[in-house]
């Protein structure tokens, strides 16, 4: 019975302690209230100076330079129907630079289609990153599906993409941005902005957020929307019209806040792939729903007659230019310095017309030019050292002071 007395007195009281210690709290939280009530209000202190983690950027450490052709129209991607002999041809390429961003959206148009001809054997021409979709939304519909591709991925040009989510990059002119096709636009874009959220947190991170740095020695804009140096057309820009729910709002960052000296920055946030562990996982993905894969190389549309299956999704993207002689594909020239990833540096960079990505598959550098016509109909491959070196060299000198020292972080 002591023992319980005694148990009981303890804990009354330390009952009687936390609730002396929560009541001193609260007249401590009370009176602070009056004070500051009573007194004038004081100014803020500023925020604290955004602290970015050094890049240990140098042109020594970069692993591979790789060369892309995107497939752009200025009508716009291609999504019609065409029959080809006794097979029903779906298409679905033309992207721009868009393709990654759009591909759930547009595949689910090209599957819809496909599927409303009752075949239930589909075939998908092309491993990328619409045959890959195409190919796991036709097998969601009920179909069997079999991907018939040159290449597979890495060695596939969507595995050359620069990897972050711009659902508008060269997606088409703006003479052609319609109100039709503005609204199926949209609706490609939230149906893929939709899928990837599903898509966040899953090991190899395929899909993740980051902050995005666009750097200025002047005051900051919007690097996108200025005209063209000559007369040709602009391109249409349809994310603030269309999607704006979807985008954050950017935070402005002036001198003195931030390491970067004198310069201003304006931060977004904005979804990034990483494109080895995300088409890894789609292909994997595929296969294990019994999906097939055939190595197959087509030079012209009688060979698809061989094909046992009656309707075809062609997600070949540049490669439909050559096999289906569509002269309306413009090859855009993209060109990536890839570089040894760092721990601990999970932002990119846009400055001076370069950019940074910190993909973990490989940190990405590169030139984008003053405006999209940067690379526009060139169709060259070759690997340019000297452009890689400039998109490294440029971003590295941010962390250098303007007496050539490095900045203090």
């Amino acid at each position: 019975m002591r023992r319980r007395a005694a148990g009981a007195q303890d804990l009354l009281g330390r009952r009687r302690l936390l609730a002396g210690a929560g009541g001193a709290l609260l007249a401590a939280a009370v009176g602070g209230c009056n004070v500051a009530a009573l007194q004038p209000r004081r100014r803020s202190l500023p925020a604290a100076a955004l602290q970015l983690a050094p890049l240990r950027a140098s042109t020594d450490r970069i692993t591979q330079i790789t060369v892309c052709t995107r497939p752009f129209r200025a009508q716009g991607p291609r999504l019609d129907v065409e029959r080809i002999g006794q097979k029903v041809i779906v298409h679905n390429y033309g992207h721009g630079g868009s393709g990654w961003s759009l591909s759930w959206g547009s595949s689910s148009i090209a599957v819809q289609q496909a599927m409303a001809t009752g075949e239930r054997d589909i075939a998908v021409i092309g491993c990328g990153a619409m045959g890959l979709t195409s190919g796991l939304l036709a097998q969601r519909a009920g179909a069997r599906v079999t991907i018939y591709a040159k290449d597979l991925p890495p060695n596939v040009r969507s595995s050359l993409a620069t990897g972050v989510w711009t659902p508008d990059s060269r997606i088409c002119l703006e003479e052609h941005a319609t109100p039709d096709f503005k609204q199926r636009w949209a609706g490609m874009a939230r149906q893929s902005f939709k899928t990837y959220q599903t898509l966040l947190g899953l090991p190899g991170n395929p899909v993740e957020y980051i902050d995005n740095y666009f750097v200025s020695d002047q005051a900051v804009g919007s690097r996108r929307g200025a005209p063209p140096a000559d007369a040709r057309p602009r391109f249409a820009e349809l994310q603030h019209e269309l999607i704006p729910d979807l985008i954050p709002v950017p935070e402005q960052f002036g001198p003195g806040t931030h390491q970067f000296a004198d310069r201003y920055l304006k931060r977004n946030t904005l979804m990034m792939f990483n494109i080895s562990s995300y088409a890894r996982l789609l292909f994997s993905d595929f296969v294990a729903n019994g999906g097939k894969i055939e190595i197959a190389e087509f030079h012209a549309p009688a060979e698809l007659a061989g094909l046992r299956e009656k309707t075809l999704i062609n997600a070949t993207g540049y490669g439909s230019r050559a096999l289906f002689s569509d002269e309306s594909i413009i090859p855009v020239r993209g060109q990536l310095a890839r570089m040894i990833p760092e721990p601990g540096v999970g932002y990119g960079l846009i400055y001076k017309n370069a950019a940074f990505v910190p993909r973990r598959d490989g940190w990405v550098f590169q030139v984008i030019g003053d405006d999209d016509y940067y690379g526009y109909n060139d169709d060259s491959t070759a690997p340019d050292r000297a452009e890689a070196e400039l998109a490294v060299n440029t971003i590295a000198g941010l962390f250098q002071n303007r007496s050539g020292g490095v900045e203090p972080v």
